[in-house]
């Protein structure tokens, strides 16, 4: 006989239910004779007296009776017919859930896995430094901090840690309370969306722009409004006249140009958001790596109406498994976005916050940015050698001091033609990325999103001459 016990509680309770559902969907008729109790107790390799009782309780509750001299026999009760499950489409059961579902269908650039040099972004640089490093403050943490503490906020000693990071290196003056420590950027995002936008509200985005910033804010129901950027970031004179909701901007390094937002650019856009009574969100992705200066000054620190939230990092400068990230919160929003990270999942983490509040109080989150910083500038310089190298004058390199990624044109490429060399490299080993989902409205050329993070000096060698190899054949073709 069949049964199969559920491991909770004692196991002649797990009989009784396994034979009660075998009885209730048909699998043993009425009138059925069940097996002798040393028998079953034999087949399900547990003792008798398990048997005994689970056959017991089922005699009480009327699912079996007993015969002197025959055995137990399953009474004649109206049990429900067994029926094929219904594997018909679901339903969604809310209309964030259907925009959800639509927004997370759009494509976008993470097309391939396994391959040998994948050029893909999203992807932090892992340094073997920082394990141990991690593992010790991790140790030290899980023996010292309070375990149930559970501060929606964020840990007191993070947001402490947190502040002063920013005021050296972001220009940013912020007190702890105005600190909010999430799970990653993306949470953030989805933070300020609940808080602020309705459905039908119109949102600005910049375009191009980060493709989840857009997923997130389209299952909220925002009205997405796409506004052109340049070589000096978001063009302000093209706001919209109509007052939006929200601002999405990335205006330390654009993504993906890595364009820079002007300091007059800056300035009308606070302007704007004053005269609108709009908000901004500011997401500073990778502020830490500027290769050519010191890190700049973020928007927030010219803020002074209080219309910009700040958020940065951690998990893109540590490792991604991290998931830790920050807000700087306008004191008119304090309280609602930590209402709505407590109602989310209550609150980070506590022992990650506290090795991280540690590792940066000692400095070692400062030494890892260094040399993070020295050998990111060199696999940058790799890359862009060996596109110079291989790809000569058939791409054109925006080149940008700062980041972990490369925006690249091709030359007289249309659509079809590029798809064409994403499968061609795809299929000898290379990870190519359009940078076509990153639009609102497609772009007028064809281009590459190429991370290189994830690979070494050499091994972006490698990858840019593959590249090369790749448009050799497709000139052939």
């Amino acid at each position: 006989m069949y049964l199969e016990l559920d491991g909770r509680g004692p196991l002649y309770d797990q009989l009784t239910r396994a034979l009660k559902a075998s009885i209730l969907d048909g699998r043993i008729a009425a009138g059925t004779q069940l097996p002798p109790t040393r028998e079953l107790a034999q087949e399900l390799e547990i003792s008798r007296t398990t048997v005994l009782a689970a056959y017991e309780q089922l005699r009480a509750e009327g699912f079996i009776d007993g015969r002197v001299g025959s055995g137990s026999f399953v009474s004649q009760l109206q049990t429900r017919p067994s029926v094929p499950p219904n594997r018909g489409p679901i339903d969604a059961p809310s209309r964030y859930a259907q925009r959800a579902r639509a927004a997370c269908n759009w494509e976008i650039p993470r097309l391939h896995r396994g391959l040998r040099y994948n050029l893909e972004y999203g992807y932090p640089m892992i340094n073997p430094a920082l394990h141990n490093a991690w593992g010790r403050e991790l140790a030290r943490a899980a023996a010292y901090t309070r375990l149930n503490a559970i501060e929606a906020a964020g840990l007191g000693v993070l947001r402490k840690q947190t502040c002063d990071y920013l005021a050296r290196r972001r220009g940013i003056q912020a007190q702890p309370e105005d600190i909010l420590i999430v799970s990653g950027t993306q949470q953030a995002i989805n933070l300020v969306a609940r808080v602020l936008v309705n459905e039908g509200d119109p949102v600005v985005l910049e375009e191009p722009h980060y493709f989840l910033a857009h997923q997130a804010l389209i299952a909220h129901g925002a009205e997405l409004v796409a506004v052109r950027t340049d070589e000096h970031g978001l063009v302000c004179d093209e706001l919209p006249a109509q007052a939006p909701r929200l601002i999405y901007v990335t205006p330390s390094h654009h993504f993906p140009s890595g364009a820079l937002l002007s300091m007059q650019r800056r300035l009308d856009l606070l302007h704007y958001a004053e005269q609108q009574q709009c908000w901004i969100l500011e997401d500073d992705y990778d502020g830490e790596f500027r290769y050519d200066a010191h890190p700049l000054a973020a928007l927030r620190s010219l803020d002074e109406q209080d219309r910009v939230i700040y958020v940065g990092t951690f998990s893109k400068v540590m490792f991604g498994g991290l998931r830790l990230a920050y807000m700087v919160m306008p004191a008119a929003l304090r309280a609602d976005l930590i209402n709505a990270k407590y109602l989310g999942d209550m609150a980070c983490p506590v022992i990650e916050q506290a090795a991280l509040a540690r590792f940066m109080e000692d400095g070692g989150f400062e030494r890892h940015l260094r040399a993070s910083r020295k050998e990111l500038k060199a696999r940058r310089e790799a890359l862009i050698a060996g596109l110079k190298e291989h790809a000569h004058e058939r791409v054109e390199i925006v080149d940008t001091p700062a980041g972990m990624h490369l925006l690249v044109w091709l030359r007289d490429y249309d659509v079809a033609r590029r798809e064409a060399l994403v499968a061609y490299a795809h299929d000898h080993g290379l990870g190519l990325h359009p940078v076509s989902p990153l639009y609102l409205h497609a772009p007028e050329r064809q281009g590459l999103l190429l991370g290189y993070c994830s690979l070494s000096v050499n091994e972006l060698r490698e990858a840019t001459r593959l590249f090369g190899q790749c448009l050799d054949r497709m000139e052939a073709a």
